[in-house]
């Protein structure tokens, strides 16, 4: 997480993540240097592909704009790395942070109510700067890129609306199951509150289009933090939810954000087995850390979201040295989250920070180098958009990971991921496709998402992709003769 925060969950994620890198750093299987056979099949949908995206909250957004000495030339140029469909990643989502701290120290955000009232029944006293840690700012340039979707996330509720006192440190919302607070119930105020975030972005330009109230429930930080038991977060979704809906109409609420995928599970199934939750919640969501998305969170027609995951603080990163860190390896969980866990969104945590970052950006004073992860992103995002559909594909091959996709424009792309430390070709037989005239972009540590001719063709009904060794190729199937 942020700077100071990259130290969080070390004891979890020296355990989880060290599993990760001990597979990662494995050849795999080899793959065969003769044509695999596989197939892709267009009309076998899955899951719709909400989008890619990152936050900036905790101030990185101010960062990126000048917080830290970086030019605005510069800042510039790393929005467009992030949002531009040409030269950058195109990544199509914003995760914004909704404040809970009293003060504006870096690394904190500041509340938008930070007085308490007489009692939970009493008006807030709001406080907006137009700013909100430069994030007012970095939606707007987003925007202009096309961005439409912006999901807003609170970690924690103001301290006088804890059980605690204070944002940080765990507390649960006072008023909800299992708790009794002097103060009083404030799950309705705090659904205002939330409400009246939405429309401080509203006047700004910016439509908040999905809202969180709560972080990672099922951990306990010594930043801002809010505990939620399953039970507990079903509680608050039936108040929370009606508030948002009369207070900031068009605003969809989704739950829960829990630290760990197989974690998630329970919340989501708490929400989709109470019929006055589930008709709040338009999408579940859950993070990779404490475990990573394998399989589906939930069973359930409406969309799920793997909505923060990243590696351990290292920088540099390379493409491929076998840690959690790694471009490849990251391509790699974007994979497993789309075809494996069903996921509709995958949000990387942080798309530019300081220091030993596991962002995809780093910045330093009025520089800034862009990680591999990026990279490995940019491999999906930048083709796989908006509305686009998942479809069936296989390699054929235990080493080539296949996914394919349909976009609204009826562009297919097929992304192909190499885990063997020898070159192959895959033969994918394709059914109902649209495109037949293939653009190949390959990804590694000497290519940059760049387009190489001869890499893919399509013939008789087959597509050819030559895939180097432990490298990523993305192929466009556009609308053409055949």
């Amino acid at each position: 997480m942020p700077s100071k925060l990259g130290q969080r969950r070390l004891g979890l994620l020296a355990s989880v993540m060290a599993l990760t890198s001990a597979a990662l750093a494995l050849p795999g299987a080899s793959a065969s240097a003769d044509t695999a056979g596989g197939s892709i099949d267009f009309s076998a949908r899955h899951q719709r592909i909400d989008g890619f995206g990152v936050s900036e909250a905790f101030q990185r957004a101010a960062v990126i704009h000048g917080l830290n000495g970086l030019s605005a030339e510069k800042g510039d140029e790393i929005v467009k790395l992030l949002f531009s469909t040409k030269d950058g990643a195109g990544l199509s989502m914003l995760r914004l942070g909704i404040g809970s701290s009293t003060d504006e120290v870096y690394d904190h955000m500041k509340t938008i109510a930070p007085t308490a009232p007489a009692s939970p029944d009493d008006p807030l006293t709001y406080e907006w700067d137009g700013n909100d840690g430069g994030q007012v700012w970095l939606a707007q340039q987003a925007q202009k890129y096309g961005v439409k979707r912006f999901i807003a996330d609170a970690w924690s509720a103001p301290g006088y609306m804890k059980t605690t006192g204070s944002d940080a440190n765990g507390g649960s919302l006072c008023g909800v199951v299992g708790t009794d607070c002097a103060s009083g119930d404030w799950r309705t105020a705090y659904g205002k509150y939330l409400a009246q975030y939405v429309k401080f972005y509203q006047q700004e330009g910016i439509r908040i289009t999905d809202l969180n109230f709560t972080n990672e429930p099922d951990w306990k930080a010594t930043y801002a933090s809010m505990l939620s038991t399953p039970e507990q977060a079903v509680d608050a979704v039936k108040v929370i939810g009606p508030v948002l809906r009369a207070e900031a109409p068009g605003t969809k609420l989704y739950c829960c954000d829990s630290f760990g995928w197989d974690q998630g599970k329970a919340y989501a199934q708490a929400i989709a087995a109470d019929p006055a939750a589930e008709k709040e919640v338009s999408a579940y969501s859950a993070h990779g850390y404490a475990s990573a998305p394998t399989s589906p969170l939930i069973d359930s027609p409406k969309p799920v979201w793997m909505s923060e995951w990243a590696g351990s603080g290292v920088w540099p990163s390379q493409w491929d040295d076998g840690t959690n860190s790694a471009g490849l390896a990251w391509a790699e969980n974007i994979h497993t989250t789309l075809a494996d866990a069903d996921a509709s969104a995958f949000l990387f945590w942080l798309g530019a920070s300081i220091g030993n970052t596991g962002a995809l950006i780093r910045m330093d004073g009025d520089s800034y180098a862009a990680s591999t992860r990026l990279r490995a992103m940019a491999a999906y995002s930048r083709f796989i958009r908006p509305g686009a559909v998942r479809v069936d594909a296989a390699s054929g091959d235990d080493a080539v990971l296949a996914s394919a996709y349909r976009n609204k424009d009826g562009s297919d792309v097929a992304v192909l991921i190499n885990t063997s430390t020898e070159p192959t070709t895959a033969d994918l037989a394709l059914k109902a496709a649209k495109g037949h005239q293939a653009t190949a972009y390959l990804t590694n540590g000497d290519h940059d998402v760049a387009a190489v001719d001869g890499l893919a063709h399509v013939s008789d009904g087959h597509l050819t992709a030559k895939v180097p060794a432990r490298s990523v190729v993305t192929v466009v199937l556009a609308q053409g003769s055949r």
